[in-house]
């Protein structure tokens, strides 16, 4: 029997200390309880245009998809369930109308942005990223990363599964994403399921927030603020008290069986 999941939110985005502008981006597709952040990159402001027509082109999706005879701008994937075809849809449409756009437009030339989104479907959550923007799971205590970033850093610990934290701290690309939309024409998606606990807090963030603090402080921070709202806005201001080095997002997802 698939119980129901009661959710509670909130969210907040900063400038930072060391930028002019805020690239970051998040949105909610409330009746689809579709939680979304992206962190937009590019000249001449043209990272904000990428994060919010992520948003926009996601949400234009999931409208247009709710009728059953719609047709879909992509061949459905069979090893996928529907909920996650459609959130993969989702993403991929976005990836491509920022490539067109940015092919268009020479001012937008070379936009991007990555992007996590949190779909609740019942008692599960699919989480998709591209890039590296974070989801991770709280509860108990504890934090799980449910996302893996889509970088340079990422695929070298991967080929080399002995490398020391130290040699991570020092690999000199560490920022450097390989996956990102609007890189190209098409992308790949990575998409997973997970079943939700009572009390579980998904934290959806930019890499300004996980690059400025470590895991055990998100977790100590989301566990101990006496609200939601308290949370994403200590979480904010210890990112700028690191050092603010980028555009600070974070959202917080609270499940409740």
């Amino acid at each position: 029997m698939i119980g129901i999941v009661r959710i509670r939110y909130a969210a907040k985005t900063d400038v930072g200390m060391k930028r002019s502008h805020n690239e970051d981006y998040f949105s909610l597709i409330e009746d689809e309880k579709v939680f979304i952040v992206a962190d937009g990159m590019g000249g001449h402001a043209s990272g904000e245009v990428a994060s919010k027509m992520a948003s926009d082109v996601m949400n234009e999706f999931y409208q247009h998809s709710k009728d059953m005879d719609a047709t879909w701008p992509f061949r459905y994937d069979p090893t996928l369930s529907y909920p996650e075809n459609r959130m993969v849809a989702a993403i991929r449409l976005a990836n491509q109308r920022i490539f067109e756009a940015a092919m268009k437009n020479p001012n937008l030339r070379g936009m991007g942005t990555t992007l996590v989104g949190c779909m609740f479907v019942g008692d599960c959550a699919y989480v998709a990223h591209v890039g590296d923007s974070r989801c991770y799971r709280v509860n108990g205590g504890k934090i799980e990363q449910l996302t893996r970033d889509h970088s340079l850093l990422e695929d070298y610990k991967e080929a080399r599964p002995d490398m020391s934290e130290e040699e991570a701290r020092n690999f000199p690309h560490k920022n450097v994403i390989t996956r990102a939309l609007g890189m190209r024409d098409t992308v790949v998606v990575d998409i997973k399921k997970h079943d939700v606990n009572d009390g579980d807090t998904f934290v959806l963030c930019s890499d300004g927030l996980c690059g400025m603090l470590e895991d055990p402080e998100i977790e100590k921070i989301v566990t101990d603020a006496p609200s939601l709202e308290a949370s994403v806005a200590d979480l904010i201001d210890q990112a700028n008290r690191a050092g603010g080095n980028d555009n600070i997002t974070a959202m917080l997802v609270q499940c409740q069986r």
